[in-house]
């Protein structure tokens, strides 16, 4: 699961951080916002439901975060975090289909198997990197809602915790204590996986409930 830092440095500039979204002409710093996150987002929402359902998801979610633009206030977090938020919202909508394609590409890892019982070990190599994928889209069908969407707004969006705070409007402490949480969950259910995912660098926070709440 590649953590997509590399769109934030190029994307993260003093003046796109926290912009003034409040002047008389918007359409200036959002036409830069939108050069500097639509395609990260992009990238990032067309992961979890398509290529095609993340462009109009694109699309909408700087439709919202035009219209209210007076919500926004810098000294409350990013206009990256936000933007970030918007988007899970809108993807919310789309939560079936997101499940349903993570159960989709889980039942590829028993296709693989079967496949690399039957074959050479060249032919098992090239199934490997589809299995652990299969794999890892099963253990994230079996998340809750709310669980997946902080894993992934760091593993793939490349969010820091504290954006992800600002981002799903929770305090920083619960990402790290739910992160904590569903990754040791993900070591524990799918161990063969050895991604980003499974890294535990929070806190270290116990939280007593499984990650299937």
């Amino acid at each position: 699961m590649q953590v997509m830092k590399n769109d934030h440095e190029r994307a993260g500039s003093p003046g796109l951080d926290r912009p003034d979204l409040g002047g008389p002409d918007p359409a200036p710093v959002f036409g830069m916002l939108f050069d500097a996150y639509a395609a990260p987002l992009q990238r990032y929402l067309a992961r979890r439901v398509g290529t095609e359902t993340a462009h109009d998801l694109v699309a909408e979610t700087f439709l919202v975060a035009l219209r209210r633009r007076e919500t926004y206030r810098p000294e409350a977090g990013t206009a990256r975090a936000w933007l970030y938020g918007i988007a899970t919202n809108l993807l919310r909508h789309h939560v079936r289909t997101e499940t349903r394609a993570f159960k989709a590409t889980a039942r590829l890892a028993a296709a693989g198997e079967a496949i690399s019982a039957g074959h050479d070990g060249r032919v098992a190599e090239r199934v490997d990197a589809q299995q652990r994928a299969a794999q890892l889209a099963g253990a994230l069908a079996a998340l809750s809602e709310a669980d997946r969407d902080t894993l992934l707004l760091v593993s793939w969006a490349g969010l820091e915790p504290g954006e992800v705070a600002e981002a799903l409007g929770i305090p920083a402490g619960t990402v790290r204590s739910r992160l904590h949480r569903v990754r040791r969950w993900l070591r524990a259910n799918a161990p063969e996986i050895k991604t980003e995912s499974t890294k535990d660098n929070s806190s270290g926070e116990e939280a007593g409930e499984s990650a299937r709440r």
